[in-house]
């Protein structure tokens, strides 16, 4: 069958039929685009009557500059510099490759080593903390620098260039919203769509579930196929290459910009088998071999010099030959899986690649490809995980019961997350990871730009010091744009950023950003001509920094001679580290650094963060058939607390089944539902442990009230408690919930009325076909008022969570 109408313009498009030459030399133009949106001529006065008697004024309209490029921005999740074969790593990136081969590679690229903090710094060209985004969206606080919330002074990459004519798109993760804006109720402004985005699909918050994922279309939440081979990653390349298909066939004289951010490789790691099994084998030798063998391929590439020796790996992370037979056979396979979902992800972006070239404009799209926002993540532990949940609940999984689990790892009934090790070994040739900003373990990451019309080099290195607020200068100079002083009514703070362009032909042209500061969680660092001084100050798999702040030891480097950071000149040098600490002092001020929140724990209370809560004090919740993916920020909070849920339900005269109310899903959550016509309870703990509470006799036809309540054994975090059903106000069942989440149920699955979205909280009920069959009037959940913890309170009841709670066979 020949596709039709519309359809069919596209998809020959694709298929390299429509090809269109957008050669034309940048033109100057008359319009200010420092100011945007660029205001609409006034209109002269017209005394004409009759229209047929006058020429009409040529209409407005905002064209990009000629010859602009098309752009594209590929981010890379938690992939460190040592991972992906374009820089000497083991996983087999061809896509990558190819680019980097027939444009440039940047081996000093840094980025804030941690998500949120680089995705705003990426599409603004400001640093993260005057994004106010010194953390993720979970852990804002009150101060300036750290409130979650980007600035309207702070204008997005994307807004710039939709101001200027560009069609503007975003696939994958996002991120960038305040955790308690993601609700119908808003406010909205700082969604993709209304952060310069004509086009937005993918998720919200900082990972997904690649096999059931929580998504959004613009504002409108998504409804996944009923596909047993459906994963996010091709999912979220169609629609791309769709919507590019669409705007190339309908505006073929309009360049675009793609932002393009797999969830992939954080975890989940989810990454169907065939890609698994390509590795199947390859890692065998462990973690300490891969260093080795990384760094010799890193020399042989010209990514790192020759002569640069391995820093040392952290006392925490032990020697391979060390291991168990168990423990070896458990991390090569979560190492498999890790990079069959590299290569995956890498194959995709392929089809992206391919479906810009079947255009015909590949020679002046402007491809930037960000191997890793951060370095690779060590929140996996000294163990990885079978639930990544359980790291965020103080939950200790042990590598025997993770091995129960073996033949699901990668898959859609696991949640995984890989040893620390294997991080580590992923930031060859540096010694710490994802989270720890003051090594370039946690902030290099390796560039690769492609722009035929614009890059003459084909496969050489750039070893310029940059950072990623360099990028947005970047793309405004290569489109011919100015900096825009004013963009929707703010004059805007200055952007920090300095273009790479000089870069293109300057293999030897000296560095143009010459100091960065670094700031994550207290790790803190000052990049200076070459120079770096820093202090770990605590890392991902400790449960406490290692010193106060005003303790802590600092480090030199001098990054000109030492790659790798190995060798520290702290102490033969004392006067050069007085002088950066005081410059880190000065950049910490100019950017809204301080004041150092080191706070852990505490920072995902809202009440003692400091930042916004939608339920705030609230003790009850009402809500309504219809109402789903609520998330956790903005649903009323049932953890480590008595409380009961209120349902007004009718039953028709052939019975009721489904879902009433559920929040989460398969890797931690519960449900209220009925079975058989009968009322059940489940509390799934961490996907570890089901507590099933049930009614023994159907309901009958008419209106119920169908009561749970849950008496918690606290005061305290993640308490047992005796969970009751009462039906019409008659006790139906009652039974015991050993233990609950103290924490987190689910980063991306949300709180559903009707209906269990995304994975299912129990097998008792399908996935994606659970709806309620009756009628929902109301549900009402009220919890018991309970004083708010203090700091100790917290790491105490945490600690104690955590060691009460260690898990085996």
């Amino acid at each position: 069958m020949r596709p039709r109408g519309l359809f069919a313009v596209v998809t020959v498009a694709l298929m390299g039929y429509l090809v269109i030459d957008v050669q034309a030399p940048f033109a100057a133009d008359k319009l200010d685009r420092t100011v945007l949106p660029i205001p609409e001529p006034k209109p002269k006065p017209i005394t004409e009557l009759d229209a047929r008697k006058v020429k009409a004024p040529p209409r407005f309209e905002v064209k990009a500059p000629a010859g602009a490029p098309n752009v594209l921005i590929v981010l890379i999740d938690d992939m460190g510099f040592g991972m992906s074969s374009a820089f000497g790593g083991p996983i087999h990136m061809p896509t990558v490759e190819r680019l980097a081969n027939n444009g440039l590679r940047y081996n000093h690229f840094h980025t804030t080593a941690l998500c949120s903090p680089t995705r705003t710094a990426l599409l603004s060209g400001r640093n993260h903390h005057m994004n106010n985004m010194g953390g993720i969206t979970e852990i804002a606080t009150a101060f300036p620098g750290n409130t979650g919330q980007r600035p309207n002074n702070v204008a997005p990459l994307a807004e710039m260039l939709r101001l200027n004519g560009y069609s503007t798109a975003f696939f994958g993760k996002n991120h960038e919203t305040a955790a308690w804006e993601v609700s119908p109720s808003g406010p909205t402004d700082r969604w993709p769509t209304r952060s310069g985005f004509d086009k937005f699909y993918g998720f919200i918050g900082g990972e997904t579930n690649q096999w059931s994922p929580l998504l959004y279309d613009g504002l409108t939440q998504v409804e996944l196929p009923h596909d047993p081979n459906y994963h996010f990653m091709t999912d979220m390349t169609n629609q791309a290459i769709k919507w590019m298909g669409y705007q190339k066939s309908l505006t073929p004289d309009k360049p675009f910009f793609i932002y393009f951010a797999p969830g992939a490789t954080h975890a989940p790691h989810h990454v169907p088998k065939e890609w698994i099994a390509k590795y199947k084998g390859r890692f065998d030798g462990g973690w300490d071999r891969f260093r080795e063998e990384t760094l010799a391929r890193q020399i042989k590439l010209g990514v790192v010099p020759p002569g640069t020796t391995l820093a040392p790996k952290p006392d925490a992370i032990k020697d391979w030959g060390q291991l168990t037979a168990d423990e070896k056979k458990l991390f090569t396979r979560q190492m498999e899986i890790f990079a069959g979902f590299g290569e995956y992800t890498d194959a995709e972006i392929g089809r992206l690649i391919q479906a810009v070239e079947a255009t015909g404009q590949m020679n002046n799209t402007l491809i930037f490809y960000i191997v890793g926002d951060n370095g690779t993540s060590a929140e996996g532990g000294m163990n990885g995980l079978f639930n990544e949940m359980t790291y965020f609940n103080g939950v200790q999984e042990t590598v025997e019961s993770i091995l129960q689990h073996y033949d699901e790892l990668g898959g859609p009934m696991s949640y995984g997350h890989m040893a620390a090790g294997w991080a580590v070994a992923g930031d060859t040739p540096f010694t710490w990871t994802k989270q720890v900003a003051s090594n370039f373990g946690g902030t290099r990451n390796g560039l690769v730009i492609h722009w035929p019309k614009g890059i003459k080099a084909k496969g050489e290195v750039r070893t310029q010091f940059h950072h990623v607020i360099d990028v947005a200068p970047t793309v405004l100079q290569a489109a011919g744009l100015p900096e825009p002083k004013v963009v929707n009514g703010t004059v805007q703070a200055s952007i920090e950023g300095v273009s790479m362009a000089y870069t293109f032909d300057g293999a030897k042209a000296k560095s143009r950003h010459r100091v960065q500061y670094f700031e994550i969680g207290g790790n803190r660092a000052i990049y200076a001509d070459g120079w770096f001084a820093a202090t770990v100050h605590s890392v991902p798999w400790e449960p406490k920094p290692r010193a106060t702040l005003l303790e802590d030891k600092w480090e030199l480097y001098d990054t000109r001679n030492d790659f790798s950071l190995s060798n520290d000149l702290a102490a033969r040098i004392p006067k050069k580290l007085k002088e950066l600490q005081g410059l880190f002092l000065k950049e910490a001020v100019k950017y809204h650094v301080l004041p150092i929140d080191d706070r852990r724990v505490e920072r995902l209370n809202p009440a003692i963060a400091g930042r916004p809560d939608l339920m705030g004090s609230r003790t009850s919740l009402t809500v309504y058939e219809g109402m789903t993916g609520m998330s956790e920020n903005v649903f009323i909070n049932t953890k480590n607390r008595s409380h009961t849920i209120t349902a007004e339900v009718e039953i028709s005269e052939g019975g009721a089944n489904g879902v009433i109310l559920a929040q989460a899903g398969r890797f931690g959550g519960w449900s209220l539902y009925l079975k058989d016509g009968k009322p059940v309870y489940t509390y799934n703990f961490l996907g570890l442990e089901r507590f099933n509470i049930a009614a023994a006799q159907p309901l009958t036809p008419g209106k119920a009230t169908i009561r749970y309540e849950f008496a918690s054994d606290g005061p305290g975090m993640g308490k047992g408690g005796t969970g009751t059903i009462l039906v019409n106000g008659q006790k139906a069942a009652e039974g015991r919930i050993e233990h609950t989440q103290c924490c987190g149920y689910s980063a991306d699955e949300g709180a559903d009325v009707g209906v269990d979205e995304g994975t299912p909280v129990t097998e008792d009920y399908k996935e994606r076909d659970n709806q309620f069959t009756g009628k929902i009037h109301s549900i009402t959940i009220e919890v018991k008022e309970t004083k708010t913890a203090d700091t100790n309170e917290m790491k105490q009841a945490l600690h104690e969570t955590a060691r009460r709670k260690t898990l085996s066979d």
